[in-house]
C-alpha cells in the first residue's frame, strides 16, 4: 500500500511501487486532468506539483513521492477556474486543442511561486512544456497577466 496526499486528501492505493505517479493519479485515483504525452518526461503534459515544485509525473515512480504533497490540475483551484493562471488562460484564449494545457498551467503556476514577475527569458527558461498547436506567444502573454493578477491578490 502506498499513501499519497493528493490535493489535500489522503489516499491509500495498492500499487506496484515502480508504477509511474501519472498512472496512479489517472487510473487509481480517477483524476484525468493530468495527461499522458510522451512517457519520458519531455513534453510536460503530465506536470503536477510535488511540494509546490513542478515535476513530470510520467517517469516518477510512486515510491519516490514519499510523504510529499501532490497537487494536480484538479487541486489548483477549488472550482477549476479561479486560479490566476486559469483566469489568464481564458482571457488570452490560450488553448486550441487543449491537451497540453493542464501541464502548461501547472508549470506556470509553479514558476510564478518561484518568480512572481518573470521576464520573457524567465518564462522561456522555466517552461519547457511542448504545445503542438504552437500557442507559445499566448502562453507568454497569459503568464504575464497571471503574474499581475497574482501580485494583486
Amino acid at each position: 500500500m502506498v499513501k499519497l496526499d493528493v490535493n489535500g486528501h489522503l489516499h491509500e492505493v495498492d500499487v506496484d511501487p515502480n508504477t509511474p505517479l501519472l498512472w496512479v493519479i489517472r487510473e487509481w485515483l480517477g483524476m484525468t486532468g493530468t495527461k499522458y504525452g510522451c512517457g519520458i518526461a519531455q513534453c510536460g503534459c503530465c506536470t503536477v506539483h510535488l511540494n509546490g515544485v513542478a515535476v513530470r509525473s510520467c517517469s516518477m515512480p510512486v515510491s519516490a513521492v514519499g510523504g510529499a504533497k501532490i497537487t494536480t490540475i484538479e487541486g489548483l483551484s477549488h472550482d477549476g477556474a479561479s486560479h490566476p493562471v486559469q483566469i489568464a488562460w481564458l482571457q488570452h484564449e490560450v488553448p486550441q486543442c487543449g491537451y497540453c494545457q493542464s501541464g502548461q498551467i501547472m508549470a506556470v503556476a509553479a514558476l510564478l511561486k518561484q518568480t512572481p514577475k518573470p521576464s520573457d527569458a524567465d518564462i522561456a527558461d522555466a517552461i519547457s512544456n511542448i504545445c503542438r498547436c504552437g500557442t507559445y506567444q499566448r502562453i507568454r502573454e497569459a503568464t504575464h497577466t497571471a503574474a499581475s493578477l497574482t501580485t494583486k491578490a
